[in-house]
């Protein structure tokens, strides 16, 4: 702005190029999109190309759209009539022409979800992460539920037979009861075993709920990291059974808890950190 300023002043765009030491088509370009409302800030463009080698023709750009004028279907069947009728193109680039001119139409059965800020781990409870895992057997599932705190990495397991809403709700009241810190915020998946009916109880308990991102199992990496763990360290060297994930799970877990030096705590327990709160 400085630059388009001495151009108004009055100086040439070779000599305002020469003093800031940039090129003279840029200071060109600088003074053509220059605000005149007094804003500092010259609105930056997009590097997206406006045209490609093998971009659509606009011939076949206009037959994608009577297509779904007349047939009023999804990219797929399009690129499926479309092939039929001796056009070639590929399924992305019916749906990128879709969208880019305004023909994609959401349907009204989407759920559509609003998501809460998500909480800074400050202290122990203020976000707990909770999931499930489950094993497969020759005669059936075997599940076991998992929470983290994000804070201090103490972290919980159960094993069960089945995951609904009144199972999560018993784990979480289990958990509850033997963590050293009150759950203030729990975050899941949308999995069914998370439902509305299991945010309602752990409200009822002042224990907020809130669900990651659709697609984004980064939002709940740490209990995701703890899977992992626990399924490396543990459970690939016992039996599948129930019998056994009962003994070995609380055993490993007071170790886990207590002992085992944790690389994200700059190798302290989560027992260690918690004493600091």
């Amino acid at each position: 702005m400085e630059a388009v300023k001495l151009i108004r002043l009055g100086w040439s765009t070779r000599k305002v190029a020469l003093h800031f030491g940039f090129n003279q088509s840029t200071i060109v370009r600088w003074v053509r999109r220059a605000p005149f409302d007094g804003r500092k800030v010259i609105p930056t463009e997009s590097s997206r190309p406006w045209h490609h080698p093998h971009e659509l023709s606009v011939k076949m750009v206009r037959t994608i759209l009577e297509y779904r004028y007349k047939y009023r279907r999804g990219a797929e069947v399009l690129q499926f009539l479309l092939a039929k009728d001796g056009y070639e193109t590929s399924l992305s680039s019916v749906k990128r022409t879709l969208r880019r001119n305004g023909c994609t139409y959401p349907s009204k059965w989407k759920k559509w979800h609003k998501y809460s800020p998500r909480p800074i781990a400050e202290k122990p409870g203020i976000l707990v992460e909770i999931d499930t895992q489950w094993d497969g057997l020759a005669d059936r599932r075997l599940y076991v539920y998992t929470l983290l705190d994000v804070c201090s990495r103490w972290a919980h397991a159960v094993q069960s037979l089945h995951i609904n809403t009144h199972t999560s709700l018993r784990f979480v009241r289990g958990a509850q009861s033997i963590a050293p810190f009150k759950f203030q915020t729990l975050q899941s998946d949308h999995g069914s075993e998370f439902s509305k009916w299991f945010t309602t109880q752990i409200g009822a308990r002042d224990i907020a709920h809130r669900h990651s991102r659709v697609r984004q199992p980064n939002d709940n990496a740490h209990v995701e990291r703890f899977n992992r763990t626990l399924q490396d360290e543990c459970l690939r060297y016992i039996p599948r059974s129930l019998k056994s994930y009962q003994k070995e799970i609380p055993e490993y877990l007071d170790w886990y808890n207590k002992k085992r030096p944790h690389m994200g705590l700059n190798m302290k327990t989560p027992t260690e950190v918690m004493r600091s709160y």
